[in-house]
């Protein structure tokens, strides 16, 4: 894999772990204004029903909008479903900003400092610029640059993100390898010309939850545990702090 030369990471799921900080954030919110609810069924209904809302921009079904407007329009139609009472704007924006401040998964932070001794390292998220650049601060992970969906005013699986991104690294598809915990994801910038490195997250829904089948050996060029790993694999030493 000589001819590497930067690394594409998928953000939600594969670099922060959106369930735990979420339903934690919710938790806490529920508890100072006196709220009860089934935090974690909401969250997982939050990440399943921005699907269907993220392929309506992309489709050109309405016009663009970013993430935080469609987590707030989602969860001002789930609120009702979970119980909760109607909530204004001001609460609307407070809840959608929670996708700004995650925590990262125990091997990201490390796993990136040392990619990135060797490889370009950059987020590719359906995120927008200054949601990711959020979530990097607040988690400690170091980037060379920051991709979001609003660089492209297009949201993933479609063919512009990977190619924009790949273009504006200075490089060509087969230059890139794209990592992500996504079997979809990477199935689509594999047809970009991308490679690919499946990362796993086995507790990105909570335990026993399986939304993507994981895929079998062969599938994707590189199959890891960790970005630990990926980092053994992709001969990235530790980092040399003076």
């Amino acid at each position: 894999m000589s001819e590497i030369r930067a690394l594409l990471f998928d953000t939600f799921g594969t670099l922060v772990d959106w369930r735990s900080g979420l339903v934690t954030q919710l938790e806490q919110w529920g508890a100072a204004n006196n709220v009860a609810a089934d935090w974690p069924g909401l969250v997982l209904a939050w990440r399943r029903d921005h699907v269907p809302a993220l392929a309506k921009v992309r489709t050109g079904q309405r016009q663009w909008a970013n993430y935080d407007e469609l987590q707030r329009e989602t969860m001002r139609q789930l609120a009702p479903q979970f119980g909760l009472p109607t909530l204004g704007d001001d609460t609307l924006d407070h809840l959608a900003r929670m996708w700004h401040q995650l925590p990262a998964w125990p091997d990201t932070v490390e796993g990136m400092a040392r990619l990135r001794t060797k490889y370009l390292v950059a987020p590719l998220s359906n995120g927008h610029v200054a949601l990711v650049m959020s979530l990097a601060r607040g988690a400690g992970i170091t980037f060379d640059t920051v991709f979001g969906a609003d660089t492209f005013r297009q949201y993933k699986p479609d063919p512009k993100t990977y190619l924009g991104a790949t273009a504006l690294l200075g490089c060509v598809p087969s230059e890139v390898l794209f990592v992500a915990s996504h079997p979809s994801d990477l199935v689509a910038a594999a047809r970009c010309g991308l490679h690919t490195c499946f990362v796993s997250r086995p507790l990105e829904y909570g335990a026993g939850v399986v939304v993507e089948q994981v895929p079998a050996e062969g599938d994707f060029d590189f199959m890891v545990a960790d970005l630990l790993e990926l980092a053994t694999v992709m001969g990235c030493k530790a980092p040399q702090y003076h």
